[in-house]
């Protein structure tokens, strides 16, 4: 095969491979945000957290595959505490706001405290560790392991949402509160599955990108501003738009990075800005 269009192929599917895990992360963002008006700004964080328990699982275990089941829920336990201890109690979207940043600079606090701050490498399992053949192109069978595992989530979160009862009474308390409360169902216990949800998917982007990009105190940064930069730009609410938008982010991110590498970093600002100009609530957001 002609090296221009290997080349092609392989930074594509780079592209898409991070661009699900900035699904991973954005969806769960965008559930917590669609269905309850919070914007956790300590999002990112628990998905830094969830790689570092993930690390914790499989330093004591030698099993990877029970770090991808426990460290998700660890951190979703920890989110609903969170949601159910501290964010019940905030006054406003600024109270909010401003407690769930505390609570992420908290939470980078106590990794350098316990972990320190450098990067500790994560084995992927044996089984994921090999190449294969994409049409004449070697690929790493973890990054398409990781694209897989982004699609199941998404099937799963589209038929939880759409085809269960549960699915339904949530999204019956997103558009009237006070009518689900009088059938006799309790909204602070759906708000809090929400919540918990939202945040085991983030601790799954987590456990997902540690063995590719090391685990280490600068990982919510590294990943959370295009995070941030998708749930805007899909629309607040909307999982299609988290995951096309994220698609469009990872290639450009991928292709930036090979072609136009000074620019890499400014382009999905640059995308964002020219959606918004045009969709202020973004590509499928709603109109409030």
């Amino acid at each position: 095969m002609d090296p221009m269009v290997s080349m092609y192929i392989s930074q594509g599917i780079h592209g898409i491979a991070y661009g699900m895990i900035l699904f991973l992360i954005a969806s769960g963002l965008n559930i917590i945000f669609g269905m309850m008006g919070i914007l956790n700004m300590a999002h990112t964080a628990f998905f830094m957290l969830a790689a570092y328990f993930c690390y914790v699982v499989v330093g004591i275990t030698g099993n990877f595959w029970l770090g991808l089941v426990f460290a998700p829920l660890f951190t979703a336990v920890l989110g609903v505490v969170m949601e159910r201890v501290f964010l019940r109690k905030a006054v406003g979207h600024m109270g909010e706001l401003i407690l769930t940043m505390g609570i992420s600079f908290v939470i980078v606090a106590a990794i350098k405290k316990i972990w320190g701050t450098e990067s500790l490498p994560l084995q992927m399992p044996e089984i994921l560790s090999g190449m294969v053949n994409i049409v004449g192109v070697s690929y790493p069978v973890y990054r398409l392991f990781v694209i897989g595992l982004a699609l199941v989530i998404l099937v799963f979160m589209m038929l939880l949402l759409y085809r269960t009862r549960l699915g339904k009474i949530v999204r019956a308390a997103v558009s009237d509160r006070d009518m689900v409360n009088a059938l006799g169902i309790n909204i602070n216990m759906v708000f809090m599955f929400v919540f918990g949800v939202g945040t085991w998917m983030a601790g799954l982007a987590g456990v997902a990108i540690a063995p590719i990009l090391t685990v280490f105190p600068g990982l919510a940064d590294q990943v959370g501003m295009d995070a941030f930069i998708v749930v805007v730009t899909g629309g607040f609410g909307s999982l299609a738009g988290a995951f096309i938008v994220s698609i469009i982010f990872g290639l450009l991110s991928s292709y930036g990075v090979q072609f136009v590498s000074q620019f890499a970093p400014v382009l999905m600002v640059v995308f964002m800005a020219i959606v918004l100009a045009f969709r202020p609530n973004g590509l499928f957001g709603v109109k409030e």
